[in-house]
């Protein structure tokens, strides 16, 4: 469980991270392509905390 919590977050600084970087680019192409990437990284934390709901005890 420890595993995925620290997956958990990290995937959630990643959204930021790339969140970020779509808001600061110059170039139209990597704004929109950092902004696909944080909503992947959203919706892959969003699978990971139900994932971690479903198994807990």
């Amino acid at each position: 469980m420890k595993n995925m919590q620290a997956r958990l977050e990290k995937l959630r600084i990643e959204a930021e991270e790339c969140e970020l970087i779509s808001k600061l680019a110059t170039s139209p192409t990597k704004k929109e392509l950092f902004a696909k990437l944080a909503a992947h990284h959203r919706t892959l934390t969003d699978e990971v905390e139900r994932t971690i709901r479903a198994t807990k005890p």
